[in-house]
Formats: structure tokens, sequence, C-alpha cells
């Protein structure tokens, strides 16, 4: 699903700055409790288990690539699968997909619609969230100046960062294209800020950057970056989607 690795315990630990974000998806998702709902990529688990909460008679299908992110949402989630969103197929439909903050890793937008609404039955919602058009896009300027220079140039030879911030009008045909219907796409600026920035910044938004480095030299390489970068949070620009499958 994803061309980059994860921490997934750093991550576990230092994503908590992105809950408010994901708890206003949670909010646009209508459930009456006893639906079979998919998370698609579900991270180390921390917003599965609040949507989880919400299905005292349902279940809850949680699905990643990461194999470290698997792991750790195993250990408090009930049902939790190892697939990536592009290979996505489900013996039984879902009356639901919930999802924040990983469509951004996935290149093929066309492809992941597709396979999503393919596992949705008829009438069924997709309530998500990513990255979107103009995502971090001071943070991505200031890293992209930091890799240019001399100290740091040679490890970015050939380097695009591996994700698609989608803009609403192009994610909303790809969508009708896939069979959902009364589909709503929106941008939301979403500014985020973080009690453990250098870490967030190295695990989150800089980790395609940061891991293409040395290790012990990471740590220098985001701190320059945020030297560049203007304010105290992160520029993050969010691209919402609701829909239904027709």
């Amino acid at each position: 699903m994803t061309a980059r690795s994860w921490d997934a315990a750093a991550y576990h630990r230092v994503s908590v700055a992105m809950d408010a974000m994901a708890a206003q998806v949670l909010e646009r998702l209508p459930l009456d409790g006893s639906e079979t709902v998919l998370d698609a990529g579900c991270g180390t688990g921390r917003i599965s288990a609040k949507l989880l909460a919400r299905l005292p008679r349902g279940r809850l299908i949680a699905v990643d690539a990461d194999p470290e992110m698997v792991a750790i949402a195993r250990e408090t989630l009930p049902e939790v699968l190892r697939v990536d969103l592009l290979d996505l197929a489900l013996p039984e439909p879902v009356d639901a997909i919930f999802s924040t903050a990983t469509f951004h890793w996935v290149l093929d937008h066309d492809r992941l619609f597709d396979r999503l609404a393919g596992v949705l039955r008829p009438g069924g919602r997709l309530v998500a969230q990513c990255g979107g058009a103009g995502n971090i896009a001071a943070l991505r300027t200031a890293a992209d100046e930091v890799s240019s220079l001399p100290a740091w140039r040679s490890h970015f030879v050939d380097f695009t960062p591996p994700f698609l911030f989608a803009d609403p009008d192009s994610t909303r045909d790809r969508l009708t294209a896939s069979g959902f219907v009364d589909v709503e796409c929106w941008l939301q600026p979403f500014p985020v800020a973080s009690d453990e920035m250098p870490s967030y910044l190295e695990t989150v938004p800089l980790g395609p950057w940061a891991q293409r480095v040395p290790s012990d030299r990471r740590a220098e390489f985001v701190a320059a970056v945020w030297d560049r970068t203007p304010g105290d949070t992160v520029d993050y620009v969010r691209l919402n989607i609701t829909g239904r499958r027709g």
C-alpha cells in the first residue's frame, strides 16, 4: 500500500498529535452499532479502538500493509489483517469504510477506489480523510531545500516523496468512476503541533526524507528542515471524502 516503511512504536506514541483530525472524521460516520466496518489503513489501531467502541453489536475489520503497525494493532483489536489496499478483497461486503491519514500514501487512487467499492455493499458509506492538495507545502519546500544542500545532496539522488496529495475535483471524478454516488470532497487546513516535534517530524511528515539519511544524522537533518519552516505548526491540509456505493 505504501512506498515507505514505518517505526510503528514511535508512530503510536507521537501520532497522538493527529487524533483531533481523526476524531472529526469519525463523527461524520453514522452508525447504529450493528454494522460491519472496514478501517482502511488502521496503523497501530488507536483510532480503530474508538471506532470499535461505536460497534457494540457490530464488527470491525482493520487492515494495514505495514507489518509493525499490524503487530501493535493486534494487541488491542480483535480482527486485524495485513493487506495492501491495492490488493484488497474480502469474503463478504462491509457496511461502511472508514479511513484517516492513509490514502495519500497510496499512489494509484483509481485502483484504490475500485478496490474499496468492491468490498462495500450497495448503499454502504465511505467516510475518509487524507492529505490533500497543498498538504505540508511549507514543510516540503524546506525539506527540498535542505536535501539539495551539498551536505545532504548525495542521499537524495532520484528521490521523489512517495505520496499523492490529490485535489477534490479529481478525487470526486475518480470516486464516481469507481461507482460511488453522493460524493462530497473538500479541503480543510488543519495545522498540527506536537509536544515531541522533532520525533514527530522524523516519524510522520518528514519520514520519507529522514529514511534516506543515515540514522545517526536524521535528527540533524530534521532540525535543519524545521529551522527553515515558518511558524511552529505543521501545515497540514486534509482532503475530506464522503460518498455511498451506488
